[in-house]
C-alpha cells in the first residue's frame, strides 16, 4: 500500500476484510458440499473413514475455490462498499471532495495483483493437489467407481516416428504410470511424402512409463509380412514423462499454468489439436483482468447514496450480473471449443465486457 493516502488505505483494508469474509464463507460451503459428495462416493467402502474423506476434501477444495475467486471479489467488494456506505463513511469522504476513483482504483489494482498470484502460485498448487486427489480417490475406489475411464489413448512421436498407444486401464504404481492391456501401433514417416506408414504392432500385458522409455511386459511383436515374436520384456523409447502422460488423461483445467505451454507443444507435436489447452492458457492470462473487473463492478453497484434508496436492489443486481458474467464465460468457452469463436476472443471477452460495464456505469454515476 505504498503511495496510497490514508483514505485509500482505509477503504482498501475494509474492502479486503470483506473479501476475506466472503472467501471464508464460500470456502466453508465448498468444503461442506464436497465432503458430503465424497462421503456418498467413497462411503461405500467400510474401511474408509471420516479422516480419509476429509483429506480428499482438502485436496480437492483449491481447484473448486479458484473457480469461484471472481465471485469472492464481487461479493466481498459489495459487502465492503455497502458497509462503508451504510455507515455514511463514503458519503463523508465524497462530501470532503474525495473522488470515488481514489478508493475504487486501488481496490481494482489490488484485485489484479491477487489474480496474478492466483494463476502463478495458487493454480499450480491446486493442479498438484487435484492430481493427488485423483490418484488417492482411484486407489481408494478401485473397482468401485464407474466414472473412472477404462480405455486409454495416448500418442507420442517426433519428426520421424509416431506411436499410438491404446490400453484397457491405467493407474499409478510407485509414482510411475502403468497401463494394462496395451497395444502400440508404430508408424514411420515416409521421407518423400511425409505420410505416416505402419511399421509394427506390439501387444503387452503391462506397460510402465520409466524415465525416457516404456517398459513392456509379456510382449508380442508383429511386423507387416512377418510372424509375430514373443518376449518377456521390451523397452520402447518415449518422449513422455509421468506428469506429461497424466496430463493427456486430464482436462485442460487440471493442468498447471506453468505446464500449459509444454502441454500445447507436446500435443501439437503428437498430431492432436491443442485448442482446449490454448483456450485454457488465455483464460488464465485473463484472470487478473477478470478479478479487477469484478472489483470495479462491486463498486459500481454499491456507491448509490443511502438516502436515495434502492441500495439493496442495486447490490442484488450486481450479484446477478456477476452470475451473468460467469455463464457468459462458460458459453464463450463452449463456442470456442466448437470452433465458432476465436480462442483469444472467447477467453478475453468476459473480462473485458465486465470491466467496461463497470467503468461505464461509474462514468455515468460519478462526477469525478
Amino acid at each position: 500500500m505504498i503511495g496510497l493516502g490514508r483514505v485509500e488505505r482505509y477503504v482498501l483494508v475494509r474492502a479486503f476484510a470483506a473479501v476475506g469474509a466472503a472467501l471464508a464463507v464460500i470456502s466453508s460451503i465448498v468444503l461442506l458440499i464436497q465432503f458430503v459428495d465424497l462421503s456418498r462416493q467413497v462411503g461405500v467402502r467400510a474401511d474408509v473413514g471420516a479422516p480419509e474423506i476429509l483429506t480428499l476434501t482438502v485436496l480437492r477444495a483449491p481447484s473448486l475455490i479458484q473457480i469461484l475467486l471472481p465471485f469472492v471479489f464481487l461479493f466481498g467488494g459489495i459487502m465492503g462498499y455497502v458497509g462503508l456506505n451504510r455507515r455514511s463513511e463514503l458519503i463523508a469522504m465524497r462530501a470532503a471532495g474525495v473522488s470515488a476513483w481514489r478508493f475504487i482504483l486501488p481496490f481494482a489494482g489490488a484485485a489484479f495483483a491477487v489474480g496474478v498470484v492466483a494463476i502463478t502460485v495458487l493454480n499450480p498448487l491446486a493442479a498438484a493437489m487435484n492430481a493427488r486427489f485423483e490418484a488417492e480417490r482411484s486407489r481408494m475406489m478401485e473397482n468401485y467407481l464407474g466414472d473412472i475411464p477404462k480405455d486409454v489413448w495416448l500418442r507420442q512421436g517426433d519428426e520421424r516416428n509416431q506411436i499410438v498407444i491404446h490400453a484397457r486401464a491405467r493407474d499409478m504404481v510407485g509414482g510411475a504410470v502403468r497401463l494394462r492391456g496395451v497395444s502400440l501401433f508404430v508408424y514411420q514417416k515416409n521421407p518423400t511424402t511425409g505420410a505416416p506408414e505402419f511399421r509394427r504392432r506390439l501387444e503387452a500385458a503391462e506397460a510402465r512409463l520409466m524415465p525416457g522409455f516404456w517398459q513392456l511386459r509379456d510382449v508380442r511383436e508383429a511386423t507387416a509380412g512377418e510372424t509375430s515374436v514373443r518376449s518377456d520384456s521390451l523397452s520402447i523409447r518415449s518422449s513422455l514423462d509421468a506428469e506429461g502422460a497424466m496430463e493427456r488423461f486430464a482436462s485442460p483445467e487440471a493442468i498447471a499454468f506453468w505446464r500449459l505451454p509444454a502441454a500445447i507443444e507436446a500435443t501439437e507435436q503428437a498430431g492432436f489439436s491443442a485448442a482446449g489447452y490454448r483456450l485454457r492458457w488465455h483464460q488464465l492470462l485473463s484472470t487478473p483482468l477478470l478479478f479487477a473487473a469484478m472489483a470495479v463492478l462491486a463498486a459500481a453497484f454499491s456507491l448509490r447514496l443511502v438516502r436515495l434508496g434502492g441500495l439493496a436492489g442495486l447490490a442484488g443486481m450486481g450479484v446477478a450480473l456477476g452470475f451473468v458474467v460467469f455463464f457468459f464465460n462458460q458459453f464463450s468457452g463452449a463456442l470456442a471449443r466448437a470452433d465458432i469463436l476465436p480462442l483469444f476472443a472467447a477467453a478475453w471477452a468476459p473480462a473485458l465486457v465486465a470491466l467496461l460495464s463497470g467503468l461505464t456505469l461509474l462514468c455515468y454515476t460519478e462526477d469525478g
